[in-house]
This record gives structure tokens, sequence and C-alpha cells, in this order.
């Protein structure tokens, strides 16, 4: 009986020690203030099938699955470098102007991830943009390489953000 319970109490042990460890949700964040209107700006981002107008990393976008700028349209990203990603839309409000979407699949090292671009007027002629996102490292094992670990997931989507958003605010002023 007491080494039942011995045995017992270190399944529990590791299996929380283990637990500890596996992937965790995380989120990037990335703003931009824009000296346009958001109608303007929004002109740029709102077309799902065309990431490539403002993101220099994509050089085609491609609607491979239901129609543009409709919830459960699927859109395949080829990047500059050849490297695809393929995304869905969860959400679409064009009054609101935001969009909701998720990676299906792709080179990014990530997975869950869902992510919003929202543009906001803050004046006449001055908007901000807003592309936020949660998700998970895409090797989610308790022990992934270093190039395979939060700390990368996070710093690849975050320059990703940045640098979509750094040219909207080029192209858009």
């Amino acid at each position: 009986m007491k080494y039942s319970l011995l045995l017992a109490s270190m399944l529990i042990s590791t299996s929380c020690i283990a637990f500890a460890d596996e992937a965790k949700n995380l989120t990037a964040h990335e703003e931009v203030s824009i000296d346009a209107p958001a109608a303007k700006v929004w002109d740029k981002v709102s077309n799902f099938n065309d990431l490539g107008a403002w993101h220099p990393a994509v050089k085609t976008t491609e609607i491979v699955k239901g129609k543009n700028n409709k919830v459960g349209a699927e859109r395949l990203l080829t990047l500059q470098d050849g490297g695809t990603i393929k995304e869905k839309l969860l959400a679409y409000n064009a009054k609101a102007r935001s969009f909701k979407y998720s990676i299906i699949e792709g080179v990014l090292p990530v997975s869950s991830y869902v992510s919003s671009v929202t543009v906001k007027p803050v004046s006449k002629d001055k908007s901000l943009v807003v592309w936020e996102g949660t998700f998970k490292r895409k090797d989610t094992s308790a022990a992934p390489a270093e190039d395979k670990n939060d700390a990368t997931a996070v710093k690849v989507i975050t320059s990703v953000y940045r640098g979509g958003l750094d040219n909207l605010k080029k192209i858009s002023e």
C-alpha cells in the first residue's frame, strides 16, 4: 500500500512538472499611428485577398476557398522567399473596420494562431491601426529547440506585425 501511494504521488508530481513545461498561450500586439483618415487606411487593409498590397513580405495572395471578405474564406499567402501560409477569415466587420483570421497551416513557428486587424479613427486625418494575436509555439512539446521556443514565436509574430504596420504607414501618409 505504501508503495502504491508513493508511486501515485510520483506520477502526479511528474505529470504536473511535464504539464508546466507545455506550450502556453502567447500574445503579440503592435500598433501604428498614421496621418491619414481611417477610411483611407481601411481601404488599404480591408481586402482579405491582397495582404501583399501593404505587407512587404507577401508576394501574392489567393482566395482558395469561399468568397473574399466573407467569413469562412481561405487565402493562400506566398511569401517573398517562397514560403506559404494558409489563413481563414473568422470575422469581418467593415463598419467597425476590423477583421479576424486564423492560420490553418504555414511556415511561421506558431500554432493555434488567431489574430485581428483594426483601424480606429483618432481624428479626421489620423488613425490608429492595431494588429494583435494569440498563439502557441508550433512545437508544443515540453522541450522545444531553442529556435522553436516561446520567445522565438513571439519575436517572429511581432516582427511580422511591425513590418506590415511600418509599411502601411509609409504607403498611407
